[in-house]
């Protein structure tokens, strides 16, 4: 990555005036640390001696810079907390993190790495080394702090703009503001402008993140072999380059080379066996292959590593199930159940393992448990209101109709197409699976009734907004956004009319108008309706272009506007 100088460009900035989080499991290292900073003129530093500490201060304080030990004893890591900081947004864009270790090996640099800390020191540390590695990461976060600011309040297409604005002032940062520029216009759904500058980058010189980049426009486009050739030049010239071969995978995947796309995981989980999501998906794609060794490996590491990560996920707990129900093991997979559902208390994972647990039974030819755990499923479902995804809402129904319970998944599936009633082959393999239970016609009949109903309540909210009635237009799309709360299309258009009716009402200067309208209130829900679809559909173009119609409307909560 590019970056400008020394430590002696920025003699002159204060770094006296910051606050400080040291964490590290030795106390004397701590006090190194500390007396470093003092040397500086630093005044006092927060401490923290594990993990678990450190994010507790991450989470009640704001910090300016983080200096954090990777290996941290029992518990989190160093990564692991750095991993939290970011997906909690527990840290802010100007915020400098800085990874110290005495490892040397590759799977801890490597592991660090992939969660990008803004430096990695290796001990022991000067304290010129300290001040030289702080100016110089202090030197890129002023170029990029706008741009941050901006992608931090989701305003994507403003941190794009933002991009060229800098191009043309900071040249020494050209080709990382061209990275974070074709990253931006991805979140934007812009893939074809992203793809653009990805080709600018490669003219002049040949990076393998550029090239990475340009594979996954490829793969979108679905010019896959061509994609494959790409990330296979690119893992040829840098054999660590951990992007390319998940993304070399995915390309063998779309073209049915699962057994290759095995291999390129179990390559890249050998460079950087701690990967939490690169493990599980390892064991993901073994269980399919009927790799049980494999597969039970991957799932067992995954559920090691991610024991105090935040990126934990139920899916290895429910994977490394599955692979014991294959091995005819039902009591070790029931207690994997058992654990999983002790890790993750929640609704959604209360079903999830509920599925499993009749998948085990009903692979190792136990029918009769089968079918109690398929009542015991219909049950939960419908006292739960969590809406479960389409791949596992489509596996709760193949369950249900395999053990014999028939109107749950009948009532799951309606509500399936109703929440994604655009969805073409989300609604052939539902017919599918009516046809697999010889309930054909019925599927067809709901499919079609269900993609009717959706589509007459979005439309009918949008015939109110055209003919002026912005009122019973908002009323009407709530009311829709509450009975198909994943419905994208009808979030979309719902904050669409919530940002029209503001711009119209907000834009009357009669006392009447802004005394009728709550225009704080109806910010706040238009952005929680916005970041509910894009959790739902992330990377769509509607996300970009309304969050910043909104943030003309009215700044992110907590999101200072720029100087």
């Amino acid at each position: 990555m590019s970056v400008k100088g020394d430590g002696a460009m920025e003699k002159n900035q204060d770094w006296v005036g910051k606050r400080y989080l040291l964490v590290d499991d030795f106390s004397i290292i701590r006090t190194l640390l500390r007396d470093m900073l003092r040397n500086l003129g630093v005044r006092s530093a927060d401490q923290a001696g594990n993990g678990a500490d450190a994010v507790a201060m991450l989470a009640k304080n704001k910090y300016d810079v983080v200096l954090c030990d990777y290996n941290l004893g029992a518990g989190r890591t160093g990564q692991q907390v750095l991993e939290e900081a970011r997906l909690r947004d527990l840290i802010g864009p100007a915020c400098i993190w800085l990874m110290i270790s005495a490892e040397k090996s590759v799977e801890s640099v490597m592991g660090a790495a992939e969660h990008q800390p803004d430096g990695y020191l290796i001990k022991p540390i000067t304290e010129g080394l300290l001040l030289t590695r702080l100016n110089r990461v202090w030197s890129k976060k002023k170029v990029f702090r706008e741009i941050e600011m901006a992608y931090e309040a989701k305003d994507y297409l403003k941190a794009a703009r933002l991009c060229d604005a800098k191009l043309d002032t900071d040249k020494v940062y050209a080709l990382d503001l061209m990275r974070m520029k074709a990253s931006l216009l991805l979140k934007c759904g812009e893939p074809e402008q992203a793809r653009a500058v990805y080709e600018t980058i490669l003219a002049e010189r040949d990076y393998g993140w550029a090239k990475t980049g340009l594979a996954k426009m490829r793969l979108q486009n679905g010019e896959v072999e061509t994609a494959k050739r790409l990330l296979q030049e690119v893992i040829s010239d840098n054999a660590n380059f951990l992007d390319a071969y998940d993304q070399l995978a995915l390309a063998h995947q779309q073209l049915g080379e699962f057994g290759e796309a095995e291999q390129v995981l179990a390559s890249a989980a050998k460079l950087s066996p701690n990967s939490v999501l690169r493990q599980k998906n390892l064991g993901t794609l073994a269980l399919k292959l009927g790799n049980i060794n494999v597969a039970e490996k991957a799932f067992a590491k995954s559920v090691e590593v991610g024991e105090h990560s935040i990126l934990r996920t139920p899916d290895a707990y429910l994977g490394l199930a599955r692979v014991y129900g294959q091995k005819s093991e039902v009591k070790q997979a029931l207690q994997v159940l058992g654990a999983v559902q002790k890790a993750f208390d929640n609704e959604e994972v209360r079903l999830r393992a509920k599925i499993t647990e009749g998948l085990v039974y009903h692979e190792s030819g136990d029918f009769k448990k089968a079918r109690i755990s398929g009542e015991e499923m219909g049950k939960l479902l419908a006292g739960s209101s969590v809406k479960p995804d389409i791949a596992t809402s489509l596996d709760m129904a193949r369950l249900l109709f395999a053990v014999g319970v028939k109107d749950a998944p009948v009532d799951l599936l309606r509500d399936l197409v109703k929440n994604n009633h655009d969805n073409e082959e989300l609604a052939a393999e539902v017919r599918q699976i009516f046809d697999n239970a010889r309930m054909g016609e019925q599927g067809a009949d709901l499919v079609n009734a269900s993609r009717k109903e959706a589509s007459g309540m979005m439309n009918h909210g949008v015939m109110l907004w055209k003919g002026g009635k912005l009122p019973e237009a908002v009323a009407w799309m709530r009311d829709a956004s509450t009975a198909l709360p994943m419905n994208v299309r009808i979030l979309f258009n719902f904050a669409h009319i919530l940002i029209s009716v503001m711009q119209q009402q907000g834009g009357d200067s009669t006392a009447t108008a802004k005394e009728d309208l709550d225009l704080e209130g109806m910010a706040a829900e238009t952005r929680e309706v916005l970041l509910r679809a894009d959790r739902i559909a992330p990377n769509h173009q509607r996300f970009a272009q309304l969050m910043e119609l909104l943030a003309e409307l009215s700044p992110a909560p907590g999101v200072e506007a720029p100087a």
